[in-house]
């Protein structure tokens, strides 16, 4: 059996170009695959690999004082979700436009699942996903409020939709609470005075409490593409893109050139050829479809120790 592990942490890293280089090396000896990031303001991942690598690994980074809060919410699966292993260096482990923030020092008050599961339907309470677009229409709490974001880099720029809700509680979430850190944190920053954050995200959230009230399947970044959370109360709110009948397959538009994330169901999918709409479909560099709608990055001779000394993104 196989792991996926899914974590961060905003901890300041003195010299993240060293700590890049180590870390790749010890998920190299534990033959770890998945993509990481680290830049000066902590660590943001998601890596596949055995039961007794996923350990190893844990164990590692739980070792290091600076990861003391570190948690991993850890996923049982059949085999590797990632073909590749990358260690990047970036300015921030979540692209946010917010560098400024520094949620290791100030960020909206931690919530269990349970806690939030207990807040969320209170009239002083609003709901707030962080997630984008694709993210949310896949699936999202029941009465949440959503953004219209296309990346969280929009996230500053739609906080005045929320100005109507300055009286209330607010309950951020997002799929395993990196985005919540800083979102949380901007949004105190902005004169919110009783900000929350849904403390492990969507994730923890369905293994904590069965993901009550989370319709739909929770978007995650590794070959799984959606996942299932609730088992409480389970329902399916996206819709096929292109006959509007519940559907909760997400793919890949097979047009490399368009490459949409939208769900699509079996039978529209063997109409376009995995295409989101009939132009795609007749696109020249239209990928072959299998049936899935993933379409695995081409490996251009890819090896697992590719620029340990001068790899960049």
């Amino acid at each position: 059996m196989y792991q996926v592990l899914l974590y961060y942490c905003y901890t300041p890293l003195a010299d993240p170009e060293q700590f890049r280089d180590e870390h790749h090396r010890l998920c190299l000896d534990l033959d770890l695959r998945g993509r990481i990031i680290v830049a000066a303001e902590g660590l943001n991942g998601t890596v596949s690999g055995s039961r007794e690598s996923c350990a190893a690994y844990m164990a590692a980074v739980q070792a290091d004082p600076r990861f003391a809060a570190l948690e991993f919410k850890i996923d049982e699966v059949e085999a590797h979700t990632f073909q590749k292993l990358h260690v990047r260096l970036k300015d921030e482990i979540v692209h946010s436009s917010l560098r400024h923030v520094r949620p290791h020092e100030k960020t909206g008050q931690h919530l269990t699942p349970q806690q939030f599961k207990d807040l969320k339907d209170r009239d002083d309470v609003v709901v707030v996903d962080v997630r984008s677009d694709y993210e949310y229409n896949l699936g999202r709490f029941k009465n949440a409020v959503t953004l219209d974001i296309e990346n969280f880099r929009d996230f500053p720029e739609r906080v005045a939709r929320l100005q109507e809700f300055k009286d209330k509680k607010i309950l951020t979430y997002c799929t395993g609470g990196v985005k919540c850190e800083k979102a949380s944190a901007f949004l105190l920053e902005q004169g919110f005075e009783n900000v929350y954050q849904l403390h492990g995200g969507i994730i923890k959230y369905g293994h904590e409490v069965g993901g009550e009230d989370f319709d739909g399947q929770c978007y995650v970044f590794d070959g799984r593409v959606a996942v299932d959370v609730n088992t409480v109360n389970p329902t399916v709110i996206s819709r096929c893109h292109h006959c509007q009948h519940p559907s909760p397959r997400l793919i890949n538009c097979a047009n490399p050139q368009c490459n949409a994330h939208v769900p699509l169901c079996e039978s529209c999918g063997t109409l376009l050829d995995g295409a989101c709409s009939a132009a795609c479909a007749e696109h020249p560099d239209k990928r072959p479809y299998d049936g899935t709608g993933t379409y695995p990055k081409i490996s251009n001779h890819y090896t697992p120790a590719q620029g340990l000394a001068s790899y960049r993104a």
